[in-house]
């Protein structure tokens, strides 16, 4: 072709899961019986009030375009929501509804960012952050917590990567991959620190409802007036409501960050599925009852799969606050060989498990943290008990 192609498409990076998922897929395909623990989605169905509004939506040609950045009613919905839930006011016109969490993301990062702008965020981290932000032009600055302090940061680990590029933290609690959610006090310590710097917070919100050991969620813009200014609230239908595949994300922000993203929308991708908006009304609006079923059954889950992992040998967990997945600290077992395969990586551990017991996990290198691999509960505790026996067979029990 002789043509270039984009300097900026090139640069992001494929998933580094995708061989393993490729692998697991194929040996699936062929019939063996592989346990999958890399699913970023809850396995319940979507609860039956919300199918029936989706379909209710169909059936009376609810099927047109709507206002690019979300329709009125489900914008009121979220306000409503926002309230009764986390203790935030916000207008209509502070509202987007985008086409998914990840896009809502997006869409803040290309509002506020300009080129160079740095964004802080922490190690091990969900692996869209730093594609999106260098799509957006921005610059991706890594802080590497620890398992000792929840995978958790706080002001002085902020004072350490900040310059005076720094435009944006985003705060993931609960968080994926590493379960940890931030308490009222830790929010504040970030929250005073971003009032001071003048520095936005990404706050993203997605596993709210998924919050266990009767800790509650906060929203950091709910502090005080002065955060809310600065904060980006980030939420959507996926995780609580088990709607991924309906694509409603949204976000509650300043008026005038809020139009920039819906006039970026409203050129990249029009509105959201209007079917799916309807629906999303019925989540946010009715009956909740199937979503605590579903807070129980992962907490059940959650529990039984982190017993499970720290009675193996060479391998253990912190059993994490929120969300639905735990991150296995494999590094005891690098440099040692396990049934004539060299362990040297979280990729070595995945492929090991996945060649030796038919368990599927994701290498922590995609999380930019290599002494892990993340295993999600977002599955039958059958297949839990299942999975991770084998595991204890190749490992040996503690």
């Amino acid at each position: 072709m002789g043509l270039e192609l984009s300097r900026k498409g090139k640069s992001i990076e494929p998933s580094v899961t995708m061989a393993i998922t490729a692998k697991a897929n194929a040996m699936k395909k062929a019939g063996e019986n592989v346990i999958s623990f890399s699913a970023g989605e809850p396995d319940f169905n979507t609860p039956e009030n919300i199918q029936n509004s989706g379909i209710e939506a169909i059936r009376s040609g609810f099927t047109k375009y709507t206002a690019a950045s979300g329709t009125p009613e489900l914008k009121e919905a979220i306000c409503e929501k926002l309230k009764r839930d986390n203790n935030l006011d916000y207008k209509s016109s502070e509202i987007i509804v985008s086409n998914g969490g990840k896009h809502s993301l997006f869409n803040t990062l290309m509002a506020i960012l300009n080129p160079g702008d740095e964004v802080i965020f922490s190690i091990p981290y969900w692996v869209s952050y730093p594609e999106l932000i260098m799509i957006a032009g921005g610059e991706p600055v890594m802080l590497k917590t620890n398992e000792k302090q929840e995978f958790k940061f706080n002001s002085s680990d902020l004072d350490k990567v900040k310059t005076d590029k720094t435009k944006a933290v985003i705060l993931n609690s609960p968080n994926n991959p590493t379960g940890s959610v931030y308490t009222r006090e830790e929010l504040q310590d970030i929250a005073n620190w971003a009032v001071k710097n003048n520095i936005f917070i990404i706050s993203d919100e997605l596993y709210e409802k998924l919050v266990y050991d009767g800790l509650d969620h906060i929203s950091i813009a709910s502090l005080n007036d002065d955060i809310k200014k600065l904060t980006i609230t980030v939420n959507g239908m996926a995780k609580a409501y088990a709607m991924t595949g309906w694509r409603i994300g949204y976000a509650a922000a300043d008026e005038k960050i809020v139009k920039i993203m819906s006039n970026i929308q409203s050129h990249t991708t029009s509105n959201p599925n209007s079917i799916a908006q309807y629906a999303s009304i019925e989540g946010l609006l009715g009956s909740q009852e199937s979503i605590m079923a579903m807070k129980r059954e992962f907490d059940k889950r959650r529990k039984i799969m982190a017993n499970l992992i720290n009675n193996i040998d060479g391998i253990s967990c912190m059993v994490p606050k929120g969300a639905f997945y735990v991150m296995l600290n494999s590094s005891q077992l690098y440099g040692t060989e396990i049934e004539g395969v060299k362990i040297d990586s979280s990729i070595d551990f995945a492929n090991l498990l996945l060649d030796k017991c038919k368990v599927a996990v994701v290498p922590g290198v995609a999380f930019g943290d290599d002494d892990y691999v993340r295993l999600s509960y977002a599955t039958s505790p059958e297949n839990i008990n299942e999975g991770l026996n084998r595991v204890k067979e190749l490992l040996g029990s503690k």
